[in-house]
């Protein structure tokens, strides 16, 4: 089973817009795809809860018993790919234990000083983790809400020059994901003539997940 993990302790990066559209494009491959989420508010699965059944299916994951560190739950056999969403704040313990069922981690950035201020203390952490070292775990970084054409965008470049890590793409700021997650949707449910610019800035994305 592949698993990848969208992770950043900042609220509001965009960590469920990466989670669930990661999880359609999977759907819409064929796969057997669960999307977890360990975030009290649980705005994955109130969203899996918008869902079409007319739409690829998407089943969720019960990450069991947020106090249970050292037995995470796992997916049930036959599962093929499996997405985790995760809280704002996500550190120490619970990140060590989800680290534990991952084979690859997403850290979404978006372009103000305050997003990068909490991403560069998250990603020296995360880097230390004992699974990273060991490259049992890979790291990849996409940037959100990116206007390419800013000088924030030079400044989030610049900033995530320091760290020996992918960066799969910069996704633009549009309202399409807000439009298609108030229905339990994901680009990939349209068209692709109705989301091919998003769906180009997507492909860096799809082509790094289905190598984990």
């Amino acid at each position: 089973m592949k698993s990848i993990l969208v992770a950043n302790p900042k609220g509001g990066a965009g960590k469920s817009t990466l989670a669930t559209n990661l999880a359609g494009y999977f759907a819409h491959a064929g796969q057997r795809v669960m999307l977890g989420d360990t975030d009290r508010q649980q705005s994955s699965r109130d969203w899996l809860g918008l869902r079409s059944r007319l739409l690829p299916p998407i089943a969720s994951w019960d990450m069991g018993d947020d106090r249970d560190h050292a037995h995470p739950a796992r997916p049930p056999a036959g599962t093929t790919h499996a997405v985790l969403d995760t809280p704002a704040g996500l550190h120490g313990k619970q990140l060590e234990r989800v680290l534990k069922v991952v084979h690859r981690v997403i850290v979404p950035v978006q372009p103000s000083l305050f997003d990068i201020l909490a991403t560069r203390s998250f990603l020296e952490k995360l880097l230390e983790e004992k699974a990273i070292r060991k490259q049992q775990t890979f790291v990849a970084v996409v940037g959100m809400r990116v206007d390419a054409r800013t000088r924030a965008a030079a400044e989030l470049e610049r900033f995530l020059a320091q760290y020996e890590l992918p960066v799969l793409a910069y996704l633009r700021d549009t309202q399409r994901y807000v439009q298609v997650a108030a229905h339990g949707m994901t680009l990939f449910d349209l068209t692709p003539s109705r989301a091919a610019q998003d769906l180009q800035q997507w492909q860096p994305i799809i082509d790094w997940a289905d190598g984990a």
